[in-house]
């Protein structure tokens, strides 16, 4: 009879939960892979079976693989880069014992301001007129007269650079809660034993924090692939289509077009593959190493 009572009200206090899991998360994720399947005509709400024809129809189309190329250059162009000075900002604030919550609040700031306002900073700064280009010519450096995000070849590493600066913050925040977590054991040992302090960071530091690291690289890896608000605010896309990411893409195919939104679904789940796929990978080699 306990059991009963104890089952009931475990299963009530978890019905707020369950509710918005299968209200905002499963229903929209297989309604989603229904409408990936048909071809919707969004403002007379008709839909029309296609089967598989909107995933053929992605293997032919030029924007949506120069979307994935330039998704993939965002993606190898950001995650080494933010990892590294996150891993290397830790470990100089994980020796600083004055004014480390100082510290901490100044990396971790730009990670809880508002993207749109950072993106609207940076949309000024890249300017043809902007504090980057006026520095530049400062220094007998002339920059893009267009600005820099009007130049097809430097618009989308401008935002990778952007993107880096936000990121680094957060996960140096966490990488350093995951290193003082390290027992000082293991570094007296490894004292004892002749390791340098250099040393000692790939032998003991490391490993011991494989966790966070793991937890932070897939959860960049997601972050990156479904960079979207720089995109949107920034450039929309352009110029010339060199912005233009898979989520854009898909938000593009969903809401500015009249008869694309299954299409756009079909390009939601492509992405979502991708993602689990690298997901996946990265989870089994950080585990095996």
């Amino acid at each position: 009879m306990r059991t009963a009572r104890t089952t009931r009200e475990t299963w009530l206090l978890l019905s707020p939960w369950v509710l918005t899991l299968l209200v905002f998360w499963a229903y929209p994720l297989f309604y989603a892979l229904y409408l990936s399947l048909t071809k919707y005509y969004t403002l007379t709400n008709r839909m029309v079976w296609i089967g598989l024809d909107n995933y053929a129809k992605l293997l032919h189309d030029p924007l949506f693989w120069q979307a994935l190329w330039n998704t993939a250059v965002f993606v190898i162009g950001t995650i080494p880069f933010t990892m590294f000075f996150a891993l290397f900002f830790a470990a100089l604030l994980v020796r600083v014992e004055r004014l480390q919550h100082l510290y901490r609040s100044v990396f971790f700031l730009p990670s809880i301001t508002s993207l749109v306002v950072i993106a609207l900073i940076f949309t000024n700064l890249y300017s043809s007129g902007g504090y980057i280009n006026t520095l530049l010519k400062m220094s007998g450096i002339h920059g893009p007269d267009r600005g820099w995000l009007l130049e097809p070849p430097l618009a989308l590493p401008a935002i990778m650079v952007m993107d880096i600066w936000i990121s680094i913050g957060y996960y140096a925040v966490l990488f350093l809660a995951a290193m003082q977590g390290v027992s000082q054991d293991y570094y007296e040992v490894a004292e004892l034993e002749g390791t340098s302090k250099w040393k000692q960071f790939f032998t003991v530091t490391l490993p011991l924090i494989k966790p966070t690291l793991l937890f932070a690289l897939v959860l960049n890896t997601i972050k990156s692939f479904q960079v979207f608000t720089e995109i949107y605010v920034m450039t929309r896309g352009g110029p010339l289509g060199k912005t233009t990411t898979l989520v854009y893409q898909v938000y593009s195919n969903a809401f500015e077009s009249a008869d694309t939104m299954g299409y756009a679904c079909a390009v939601a789940y492509v992405l979502f593959a991708i993602i689990a796929v690298f997901s996946v990978m990265e989870s089994k080699v950080l585990k095996t190493t």
